[in-house]
């Protein structure tokens, strides 16, 4: 391992300690204390690594400016170094189109996603899961733009990569849903709805490793059963998540 590389594993460790406990206000300060070094000793691929990092942070915290100016920053210090086509921008593209995303500026998410998916698809192999990862989050973008066709082929496309993911393809079929109630309201897509619903329901009932990655996905996914009426299961999935994470 390089010493960039160790290098950034402590950074990333010391933030997933942070995170964990849920102190974002040293987790921010801890990745622009290394931006600044990283910045002045032109250590460009850290660099790249902490604005993802910080972007993500931003988003989660709802700092829209915070996160619009990494976006900025990182974009163009990609093409200053002409690092556009190759995967770890593409990953970048990503990111910055689910931030767009959040912050509701789909028209702006949507071309950062097309980059994105081209890279993916030209060097990832077929079953690469960071693929399954962009069809998601690029069908939900497509959904605001009422490009209904286009989304579903992207969640199938999903379901199909993350073939040995159950998990994520509970949390697709739950966008699914979403994604029909917003082509044809909820009385027209009822059979739809409860035919991904029911599928998501029979993956997370019968998924066997119920680990902290599981209780994520609970939570997750609680209050869009929840949101379709299904109050039972959403309050038993958040009781499920909170056992986990109790460790009872």
């Amino acid at each position: 391992m390089t010493q960039a590389n160790n290098l950034q594993k402590e950074i990333l460790d010391t933030l997933d300690s942070y995170l964990h406990k849920n102190d974002y206000k040293s987790a921010e300060k801890h990745l622009l204390k290394h931006l600044e070094r990283a910045t002045e000793t032109k250590d460009f691929s850290t660099e790249i690594l902490l604005r993802n990092e910080l972007m993500g942070l931003y988003r989660k915290l709802g700092k829209r400016a915070e996160a619009l100016d990494m976006i900025t920053n990182i974009l163009n210090l990609i093409e200053e170094k002409n690092l556009q086509n190759n995967v770890g921008s593409a990953t970048t593209y990503l990111n910055s189109a689910t931030v767009y995303k959040a912050f509701g500026m789909p028209e702006k998410s949507i071309t950062l996603f097309e980059k994105a998916k081209k890279i993916y698809e030209e060097k990832l192999p077929q079953n690469d899961e960071r693929l399954g990862g962009l069809y998601n989050n690029m069908a939900l973008t497509l959904v605001d733009l009422k490009q209904f066709d286009k989304a579903k082929l992207l969640n199938q496309k999903a379901i199909d990569v993350m073939k040995n993911k159950p998990l994520e393809i509970a949390i697709t079929h739950l966008n699914m849903a979403n994604a029909s109630e917003s082509e044809k309201g909820i009385l027209e897509a009822h059979e739809e709805i409860s035919h991904h619903l029911e599928k998501a329901k029979s993956i997370l009932e019968a998924y066997e490793n119920r680990d902290g990655y599981y209780a994520f996905v609970c939570e997750k996914c609680a209050s869009v059963f929840g949101y379709f009426g299904d109050f039972l299961y959403d309050e038993e999935l958040q009781s499920r998540a909170r056992r986990i994470y109790e460790g009872t």
